[in-house]
């Protein structure tokens, strides 16, 4: 075996291992949520707190919070820090998840760190998701950054992030997702994400209204922590596509050029803006080249994909990792004022996602193209396509996402459109595989 096996075996057994301490929900579903905060503090404890060593931006909500905190994290390393990036899932590459200004954590450090944990012997029996966090905890520190920004990976109270008592809390927005452990109305769910509101540290709401505005606002008086609708007082003013940009018209910024350009990135950037405001009250510093910079250039700098991704131009070829009721009512409203001859859909779904309001979103006049990623949580392509079509959405079965996307590239002409999308599941299929060529 050459050295270059060697690694490749090692770096699978590592990632084998991870995936093994307890299945991620991502892949698992229900056996893999591990509500609780005990294993987490736990293994902090182990490690030396790693949080208390720099500042936390802390980011929750339904939809929007990789968007935001990629932005954050970007527009914050520009303004001169070092800065650490933890997100989920990832779509191509486990490293993903955790960045310091921009760049992936190595191979080797992750399965060095992998080795060193085996050693201690922690019989805490942690989740996926609780090792994954304090890694990358543990990671910031040794790279000794200033700020970290950390996305929840589901719900808040409950999240194995939530151990941090960060500077500043964003939650982005509320919809109905994860209602088997979140609750049934958007008022429960709300009150999980709300936990993330920490003693005395402020908070910015991206969107909420009546009793979820509520439920954020008595969350923050029992807190005593300030809080800030970012849509009381928009940030962003106006906003219009132009040259594969949206333009966006800004209160303190002038005219931005983003780089994200699905419609739904408007109310991001209006969150992102307005917790920048709050960041600034609180003596961050935030240069103003930076975010002209981080607007234009957030996934060329940090590697963020699938939203509203263009994969190619005739025909316009569109990726999407909405994957609930909210994200794909988003993504739905811009296929629908788009301009094209006729529209190809690849689409698959994870089988616990709410289809019976989700499908009904579709249109009718396009091609469908069913498929399932390679994951134990997909629905299969024969079941979607049995509740799609008494919907009136017609197409055919395949057996993966890219001999499902071939198809449709076969079938369209230049003047039409391919949409993929429907699962982030999905879209890590077809990106790794058109990134192996």
């Amino acid at each position: 075996m050459t050295r270059k096996e060697e690694a490749a075996k090692h770096w699978q057994q590592t990632l084998d291992y991870l995936y093994a301490q307890r299945p991620a929900y991502e892949r698992q579903g229900s056996s893999g949520y591990k509500p609780g905060l005990d294993t987490s503090k736990a293994l902090d404890n182990l490690y030396g707190n790693p949080h208390h060593k720099y500042r936390i931006v802390h980011v929750a909500g339904t939809n929007g919070k990789g968007s935001v905190s990629h932005l954050l994290a970007d527009i914050l390393h520009k303004s001169g820090y070092r800065v650490g990036l933890y997100t989920s899932p990832h779509l191509i590459d486990f490293r993903e998840r955790i960045r310091v200004n921009g760049k992936e954590i190595s191979r080797t450090y992750v399965m060095n760190w992998v080795s060193r944990f085996k050693r201690k012997g922690f019989t805490g029996n942690p989740s996926f998701f609780e090792l994954t966090s304090t890694m990358a905890f543990d990671y910031f520190g040794h790279r000794r950054v200033n700020v970290a920004v950390v996305e929840t990976g589901l719900g808040g109270r409950l999240d194995s992030t939530n151990i941090v008592t960060p500077q500043l809390s964003v939650i982005t927005n509320i919809g109905l997702e994860h209602t088997e452990f979140l609750g049934s109305t958007l008022e429960s769910i709300a009150s999980e994400k709300a936990g993330i509101i920490k003693p005395f540290k402020p908070v910015v709401i991206g969107e909420a209204s009546d009793n979820v505005r509520r439920v954020f606002e008595l969350r923050a008086e029992h807190q005593q922590a300030p809080i800030v609708f970012a849509q009381d007082d928009p940030q962003v003013l106006n906003a219009r596509h132009a040259d594969g940009k949206l333009m966006l018209e800004t209160q303190g910024y002038g005219m931005l050029e983003s780089e994200l350009t699905g419609d739904y990135q408007i109310a991001n950037a209006n969150t992102v803006l307005t917790a920048l405001k709050v960041l600034k009250s609180i003596g961050f510093s935030v240069r103003e080249q930076a975010v002209r910079e981080s607007f234009a250039h957030v996934c060329e700098d940090t590697g963020l994909m699938g939203r509203w991704m263009k994969l190619n131009d005739a025909p316009l070829t569109i990726c999407d990792s909405g994957h609930n009721v909210a994200g794909l009512t988003a993504v739905t409203q811009q296929l629908a004022q788009q301009t094209y001859d006729h529209l190809h859909i690849v689409i698959g779904f994870m089988a616990d996602k709410d289809l019976a309001h989700i499908l009904p979103l579709f249109p009718q006049r396009a091609t469908y193209y069913f498929t399932q990623a390679p994951t134990p949580r997909s629905l299969p392509a024969q079941q979607l396509q049995a509740m799609a079509s008494p919907l009136g959405l017609q197409g055919q079965c395949y057996d993966n996402v890219m001999q499902a996307y071939q198809a449709a590239q076969q079938a369209a002409t230049a003047s039409d459109m391919i949409f993929i999308g429907g699962s982030m599941y999905v879209l890590a299929e077809l990106l790794s595989a058109l990134q192996q060529g």
